[in-house]
């Protein structure tokens, strides 16, 4: 076994060690994340420029993240929130002064560059702080203030894939950089960091409209070249010295263990392990030789559990073996036992293995929920699909991350997506309580941003990842630095209103965590005009019950009873009631048993919905 690190001893130190806490339904609420893209959420420049610079732009500091801010943040019903793009990565600005090497424009996306180019894993992006110098300093103190504030801190960490030019400043003592100690006259090597391609060079892939460095700018450094030799594998995998533009040409495929071939290099886990705790998983590997990699990477996250931070969101986690997920987890899970695991993977039959083998908390629920609930929002799909899909992840829904925007996906009320924000509304009912899954919510969500900028780099229906631009809707709700809201419309106001009673009844709500039933296919069967644009359920456990309906279309009302079954009712403990709703609506409502079904007279107008407290 190789030898502990000194990040490792920093960190079990710092967290005391305890019972591997899994994650399972708690007694009170759930969940909710606030994903922020942290350079755009303090700028109030409007100027917009496509490829703009700072100066034209503008760009948000940790510094913009005041007490108020984050005070405003956390009444919106937010426990954790995710800031996106912290570790340093490749940027289009000159901070040499401060120590950094220049980035190359041919291996860079957009002027800012992307979050997942990651260059140096021991210290945080420039642009966010009022004094690069003293960047790591600032980010400490916004995590000392979320904390503060009553919230926990997530950042990204991006196993997969590094920038072309990864060089750490501040690498602890006893760490070197990723390929310091590669052996780059082979393809593969169990401890390199990276897979080459010998006697080949790298090569700029030919541009386009779209990938052209700066937009076509002139600069010292955009001339179509990037040194690297040999060439080394491309971040989604592209074996070729010269990857195309839509390849992920700015970033390093990292070495797992996992040969060319597809074989790998590394212990597997004994059969059972997917019914053990993360602690078992942690006991394992503690004798094992692991790849170099799983090592650095373990170091990383140690480092930042240490600062404080509380969790990570893992970029493309199904693109790194399983095993490490479980070498990697059960480690963090021992320094500290309530850390916020969550990953990006995409492919079903992968679910289980993420979540029971490899000590994940979340996932995202994004080809299954979100796809569905998105072409429903678009007027296309049925709400039909929905029990089934319930039903398929019944056993892991509680791991499954629900969400209607992020930073990869189109704003709704972009009209490439859905046109309009109120279209989210009864998505955003099921969404958020149809499971005992956490909730995440994109910055600007709640104020109906358009996403519609050209910012440079990328396409309008997303907020750039990739630039310095502003973010019109929040930045009438951050009011020049006020964060009350002071610009916005009144129908933004009304959204925001919306967002923060349903986010609060989900996380203060102790049903919410409790049973579910379906009601939709009940009524669908037994209920007069009740068809695929409605939605509704059950939630219940001893203390409360609550009945959810959602109308998805946005132009019919629908004037009908709700029934539920007579043996439904005996297992929530409900009778003849007087219905609150805890939404928005002031309508009164009643609950009567009438021979087998309770029946509920529902008048429901276009994309409205109720949460209506049965006791």
């Amino acid at each position: 076994m190789k030898k502990i690190s000194l990040i490792v001893l920093i960190a079990i130190t710092m967290f005391a060690c305890g019972k591997k806490q899994e994650a399972e339904p708690q007694a009170e609420g759930k969940a909710v994340v606030y994903q922020v893209f942290t350079r755009l959420f303090g700028n109030t420049n409007t100027t917009n420029k496509p490829w703009g610079t700072i100066e034209e732009n503008g760009v948000g500091k940790f510094n913009d993240f005041t007490d108020k801010a984050l005070a405003e943040i956390h009444d919106l019903g937010v426990t954790h929130i995710w800031y996106t793009g912290v570790p340093h990565h490749a940027v289009i600005r000159d901070y040499t002064a401060y120590g950094i090497s220049n980035d190359d424009p041919d291996v860079v996306k957009g002027r800012a560059g992307s979050p997942y180019a990651v260059k140096d894993y021991y210290n945080v992006n420039p642009d966010l702080a009022v004094d690069p110098a003293k960047r790591l300093e600032e980010f400490e103190a916004l995590i000392a203030r979320t904390h503060k504030a009553g919230m926990k801190v997530i950042i990204d960490i991006v196993p997969n894939h590094v920038a072309r030019n990864y060089h750490s400043l501040t690498n602890p003592e006893g760490v070197e950089d990723f390929g310091a100690s590669d052996d780059t006259s082979v393809a593969y090597k169990r401890d390199n960091n990276f897979y080459y391609i010998p006697g080949e060079d790298f090569e700029v892939p030919d541009g386009d409209n779209f990938t052209t460095p700066l937009g076509g700018e002139k600069h010292p450094d955009a001339d179509g070249k990037f040194d690297e030799s040999p060439a080394k594998w491309t971040g989604n995998g592209s074996r070729a010295a010269k990857p195309g533009a839509w390849d992920w040409y700015e970033t390093v495929k990292v070495n797992y263990g996992v040969r060319p071939d597809g074989t790998h290099d590394f212990p597997d886990l004994p059969e059972g392990y997917n019914e053990k705790d993360a602690k078992a998983h942690y006991a394992f590997w503690q004798d094992k030789e692991v790849p170099d990699s799983w090592i650095k990477f373990r170091d990383i996250c140690l480092y930042w559990t240490a600062k404080g931070v509380d969790g990570f969101r893992f970029d493309m986690a199904e693109m790194v073996p399983v095993a490490f997920w479980s070498y990697l987890n059960s480690t963090i899970k021992n320094a500290n036992p309530e850390a916020f695991l969550l990953a990006e993977v995409y492919n079903p039959s992968l679910y289980r293995d993420y979540i029971h083998l490899g000590k994940m908390d979340y996932l995202y629920d994004k080809v299954e929920l979100y796809d569905t609930l998105k072409s429903v929002m678009q007027g296309w799909g049925s709400t039909d699909r929905l029990p089934a899909i319930y039903d398929g992840l019944e056993d892991i829904e509680h791991h499954m991350l629900h969400f209607l925007e992020n930073h990869d996906e189109q704003r709704i009320a972009a009209p490439e997506f859905a046109g309009s924000a109120a279209k989210g509304k009864p998505a955003m009912v099921v969404s958020t309580l149809m499971s005992t899954a956490p909730t995440m919510i994109y910055f600007g969500q709640e104020v109906g941003e358009k996403g519609a900028l050209n910012s440079g780099f990328g396409t309008a229906s997303r907020t750039s990842i990739f630039d310095y631009c502003g973010v019109p809707a929040h930045q009438r709700w951050v009011n020049n630095g006020a964060f009350d809201g002071g610009q916005l419309s009144a129908e933004e106001k009304k959204l925001c209103e919306f967002y923060k009673t349903l986010l609060n009844l989900s996380k203060n709500s102790s049903a919410m965590n409790g049973h579910y039933a379906d009601v939709h296919a009940y009524n669908r069967e037994k209920t007069k005009g009740y068809d695929d644009k409605l939605y509704s359920f059950v939630r219940w456990d001893e203390k409360e019950a609550y009945l959810v309906v959602s109308n998805f279309s946005e132009s019919k009302s629908y004037e009908l009873p709700l029934l539920l079954s007579q043996e439904l009712t005996k297992k929530m403990g409900v009778e003849h009631a007087s219905l609150k709703d805890m939404l928005m609506s002031e309508q009164e409502f009643t609950m009567a048993i009438k021979e087998e079904d309770a029946v509920v007279n529902i008048k429901i107008a276009p994309l409205e919905s109720f949460v209506l407290k049965l006791r």
